[in-house]
């Protein structure tokens, strides 16, 4: 049984699959007549002989070598299978999906500004997208050398240059030291276009970069929050009075206990003023709209005024004529 164990067919497939793995290599042993070669969804298979590719595979499936394989390979389609011996051939299988890896700064970034001579110390982070895009490249590069290769290679690969990027596209694009987030994007896309220029090389392209946040240092990002602050009020003065007034309301500025009972009457007795100078408004309006009677109304009421003083009205009560100091009324007769 040992003599002929060489003769069994074998089944060619990506047997070590993970999911952060970029490419697998099934290599060093002979495949024999009647193999089968396994093809899972988002895989790829290479065939490749003396590092060059004879032929790519991509629908998934299981597929007999010798007779659906074989006849597709560039160099290798007159190749018979011995009764001792097999072909030698390599099989890549790649991963074909787009693979998303999260970054951060491990160290703050000294971003060259005027107003911080030693520079301005920023984190950031994010995530950036790539995929494999070149067989040749990827398998004169890497492949060739290496019989798998994971994300986290080319992780380390984009990290070591994504200071230099992001220090050099800062300084281009963020007009706002203290407001990035707002040219987050023009930023981003200037390193994805370095980045896929790094790793372009290697039979990849980075299909995506995103920046999600930019960190300040606590006090910077105080500063930064504060000023914030101002804009929204509009009033730096107005602010000062109630950050005040709220210290010491709440017992963080010194001058607690009696001063925050004082600040609270105080406050009460502006509140008081408020709603009593809004009432008196409110009076003041209703009072004039009561005031405005008819010119009718006014003979009447000024002709009972004077009536009940014993003078003669200036104006006739019945019908309105004018008085000038008679007993009875010129117009009608009326006695006044």
């Amino acid at each position: 049984m040992v003599f002929f164990k060489n003769q069994f067919a074998n089944v060619v497939e990506w047997e070590e699959f993970r999911d952060d793995m970029i490419f697998w290599k099934w290599n060093n042993r002979e495949i024999k007549k009647g193999s089968k070669l396994i093809i899972r969804s988002g895989q790829d298979a290479i065939f490749v002989n003396n590092g060059k590719i004879e032929g790519v595979f991509e629908d998934d499936g299981t597929y007999n070598i010798d007779s659906e394989i074989i006849p597709f390979l560039s160099t290798l389609k007159g190749f018979k299978f011995g009764f001792n011996s097999g072909m030698r051939v390599e099989v890549l299988f790649v991963n074909t999906k787009e693979f998303t890896v999260k970054w951060g700064t491990q160290n703050p970034i000294l971003i060259p500004t005027p107003q911080l001579p030693g520079g301005m110390p920023i984190r950031a982070n994010g995530t950036f997208n790539f995929k494999v895009n070149d067989y040749v490249t990827l398998i004169d590069k890497i492949a060739g050398m290496k019989d798998s290769y994971l994300v986290d290679d080319v992780k380390i690969r984009i990290t070591s240059v994504l200071d230099q990027l992001l220090m050099k596209w800062i300084s281009r694009e963020g007009k706002d030291m203290f407001n990035l987030q707002a040219n987050a994007f023009d930023i981003s896309k200037g390193i994805r276009e370095d980045l896929d220029m790094q790793v372009l090389n290697n039979g990849m392209t980075i299909t995506g970069f995103n920046v999600m946040s930019f960190n300040y240092p606590p006090e910077i990002q105080a500063m930064i929050t504060k000023a914030a602050s101002h804009e929204m009020i509009g009033n730096l003065q107005k602010y000062q009075q109630v950050s005040m007034t709220d210290g010491i309301a709440s017992g963080k500025v010194a001058g607690g206990g009696a001063a925050a009972d004082m600040a609270g009457m105080m406050m009460g007795m502006n509140v008081a003023n408020e709603m009593m100078k809004n009432m008196n408004q409110n009076q003041s309006q209703t009072q004039g709209q009561n005031q405005q009677p008819s010119a009718g109304g006014q003979s009447s009421q000024g002709a009972s005024s004077a009536a009940s003083d014993g003078k003669k009205p200036n104006f006739c009560p019945n019908c309105g004529a004018k008085n000038e100091g008679a007993n009875f009324c010129a117009n009608c007769g009326q006695k006044l």
